[in-house]
């Protein structure tokens, strides 16, 4: 493409990069991934001024010039949308519908984030974008960046600032704390399949927290567990998590997640973020279900926290990765930016 550009258009300043949607970004794909919504794909960012003079001409140039094929596939797209579209073979004659995205970096930023990070990020910017989406940012390519914003960008998005960060695992021990109890009182009632549901429950709560320990965003859940296999703590964790799934008993699955919750708690102290917490599994009041008693972890980060913006949040909801659990809210950047006032409430 870049020949293209300058055979047109000489020392155009422009950006190249694939940063947004699609498993190629993330380094997922497979060529099962092949069939839809992936292809030779790029986002091409121009200036503020350049962006709506040059910017359907260009398009224009592209669909006409591009090879009609790169690296063995098509760059020719059908369906309505090339971003979600899937590759079909390109015409023999005329324009190809090809998958370039000529945009700003503004632009960009304010519909795949719903904020431009140039400008600052506030808390409730990291508070409701979600974790995929940064994850996206931190993981896709910058082929070029001649306009000098994209590598700002990622960096100002590299992580959540610390006190944020701590009252996300605050809210994630929280979770943690909420359930913790129910997994074996289902199972002791004789409700096996409502112990194993909950055993998974808790089980996807630690991977959550394992992720913020480690200041890695997840992604979304088709490759969640596949990210997690790749933290450092995923060899700890691995073995107790799936004996949370596949225990017979329901004393059998306590037993695993009794396991998973040392690790975690080690992890914990190992961070020293507040004074050292028991690693141990303990009784729930009298009853004998073996809890790890989140709330002490949960209570100790929120005590922590020194910001005052973020001391005035409201106490364990977190972020909207952690108390929404649709897609069609999570894929939808408006929706997760009217979230803002649930903080306010």
């Amino acid at each position: 493409m870049r020949p293209i550009l300058e055979r047109h258009w000489p020392g155009l300043p422009h950006s190249a990069a694939r940063l947004g949607e699609g498993s190629d970004v993330l380094g997922y794909d497979t060529p099962r991934s092949t069939d839809h919504g992936w292809g030779p794909k790029l986002d091409l960012y121009l200036t503020e001024e350049d962006e709506p003079r040059l910017g359907a001409e260009i398009g224009r140039v592209l669909a006409a010039e591009l090879p009609r094929e790169f690296r063995g596939y098509s760059t020719h797209f059908g369906g309505e949308d090339a971003s979600r579209g899937w590759l079909e073979p390109a015409p023999e004659q005329g324009p190809v519908r090809h998958g370039v995205r000529l945009v700003t970096v503004g632009d960009w930023c304010r519909w795949y984030l719903g904020f431009d990070p140039r400008a600052g990020v506030n808390v409730l910017d990291w508070l409701t974008c979600p974790a995929q989406r940064l994850r996206t940012v931190q993981a896709g390519r910058v082929f070029h960046d001649g306009l000098g914003q994209l590598e700002p960008v990622r960096a100002a998005l590299r992580y959540y600032p610390r006190d944020v960060w701590l009252y996300m695992m605050a809210a994630q021990w929280r979770r943690i704390a909420q359930e913790e109890p129910f997994m074996g009182r289902a199972g002791d009632a004789g409700d096996e399949l409502g112990s194993r549901v909950l055993a998974a429950r808790l089980a996807h709560e630690v991977m959550r927290l394992a992720f913020l320990q480690e200041r890695a965003y997840p992604p979304y859940s088709k490759w969640f567990g596949t990210a997690f296999k790749q933290l450092a703590c995923a060899r700890f964790l691995a073995d107790p998590l799936a004996g949370a799934l596949e225990g017979g008993s329901w004393r059998e699955r306590e037993e695993a997640l009794s396991r998973a919750y040392a690790v975690v708690a080690g992890q914990h102290n190992a961070l020293r973020l507040t004074a050292p917490l028991p690693v141990e599994v303990s009784p729930f009041f009298d009853r004998p279900y073996r809890v790890i008693h989140g709330d002490a972890f949960a209570d100790a980060l929120l005590e922590a926290i020194t910001d005052p913006e973020v001391r005035r949040l409201p106490a364990y909801l977190g972020s909207v990765d952690e108390f929404v659990d649709s897609t069609d809210v999570l894929e939808n950047i408006p929706r997760c930016r009217h979230l803002q006032r649930l903080y306010k409430e």
